[in-house]
């Protein structure tokens, strides 16, 4: 077993297809970014099968761990996104007809992420039915409690409240977790805002995405998506009264 074929390199260096004739030169940036954002998107999704783990056996010390490791994947995925930055409109204006019908928003890997970090609202369950049945990767994940029921869960069982968090006399390990879960919420939103950010460099804010969508306009709405808003409240709570604590 050597470095090429451990981690298959012949066969994963061959996923590269590009769809243009002659190929464009911006395709396989296109494509390499895209792909290794699912590839990213595989790890998350293990490591938040581990965050549900430790949420539900109560162990607050590796959901800290857990979180942070989910938090340094987000932005890795994040930060790629700067290199379609330099993709100028007209050279994908001559690319993006290659592209058929595809577009980020039938990634049901994407999905179950969002699914898994606690979305349940009106609009998401209306965007993940609208390629035909979800698939069965977030049907599962919908299937499960939410984070931030897991969180809550947790409080009740160290017999503690959201807001004593912030007002008590020092930090605690369940703090420690909360502002890690609300750092997983700003770098989503960070991600989701960086994408908005690009399409609008890329294709404009009002051209519709290559899905159908409303392009920046539908992505700059999911912005403001909230996973924990229990935990978001309590900050408001606490500033407001002027509370010292941790």
């Amino acid at each position: 077993m050597d470095y090429g074929s451990y981690l298959a390199l012949d066969e994963l260096l061959s996923l590269q297809r590009a769809q243009s004739s002659p190929e464009h030169p911006d395709e396989l940036l296109f494509i390499v970014v895209h792909q290794a954002s699912e590839l990213w998107f595989k790890v998350l999704l293990r490591e938040m099968e581990n965050l549900y783990a430790q949420l539900t056996a109560g162990d607050v010390t590796l959901a800290i761990f857990a979180t942070r490791r989910i938090n340094a994947i987000v932005r890795i995925v994040s930060d790629q996104l700067s290199a379609l930055d330099t993709l100028p409109p007209q050279r994908f204006a001559q690319l993006r007809g290659y592209l058929g019908t595809s577009s980020g928003s039938q990634s049901a890997q994407f999905r179950a992420i969002e699914a898994a970090s606690g979305l349940r609202d009106e609009a998401f369950l209306r965007a993940i039915g609208e390629h035909g049945e979800p698939p069965a990767v977030v049907k599962a994940w919908l299937g499960r409690p939410t984070l931030q029921s897991l969180f809550e869960q947790l409080l009740a069982a160290h017999k503690v409240s959201a807001e004593s968090l912030y007002t008590g006399p020092k930090a605690t390990p369940l703090f420690l977790l909360a502002e890690e879960l609300l750092e997983y919420e700003q770098g989503f939103a960070r991600w989701r805002f960086l994408h908005v950010q690009l399409v609008e460099r890329i294709i404009g804010p009002g051209t519709t995405g290559t899905g159908g969508t409303l392009g920046a306009k539908y992505l700059s709405r999911t912005v403001t998506q909230r996973f924990f808003p229990v935990l978001w409240d309590v900050r408001a709570r606490v500033f407001a009264a002027g509370g010292n604590g941790a």
